[in-house]
């Protein structure tokens, strides 16, 4: 891996550890929070490696339409939604229900 890619994976390890409990946010807008805003796949490829790191709830990142697009990623066939619902997330045929009111934006959260 390029060493600029390394960086850039390590800062986006850092915004995804402060995804709070409960909430989830998308790989575009953590992309726009690292000021990359058209590299929401890098943060995707980044996120598929964080499962390596016990800190990181991988979980809470989904597309922007709140598709778990990252659920093969994990063991089993459903991990990824049943984290997210034992958080109180609904999930239904893959997709987060009401994501408005999960939605955590980094933008506007970190200030």
């Amino acid at each position: 891996m390029k060493p600029e890619n390394e960086n850039f994976f390590e800062r986006v390890y850092e915004v995804a550890r402060l995804i709070p409990y409960g909430r989830v946010t998308s790989y575009g807008a953590i992309a726009k929070y690292l000021g990359a805003a058209r590299s929401a796949r890098m943060v995707g490829w980044a996120m598929n490696g964080a499962g390596k790191y016990e800190d990181i709830a991988a979980h809470r990142v989904v597309n922007r339409k709140g598709l778990l697009t990252g659920k093969h990623h994990f063991q089993g066939t459903n991990l990824m939604q049943q984290l997210l619902e034992s958080e109180g997330v609904e999930v239904i045929d893959n997709q987060i229900q009401n994501l408005d009111k999960y939605f955590w934006d980094p933008s506007k959260e970190l200030l």
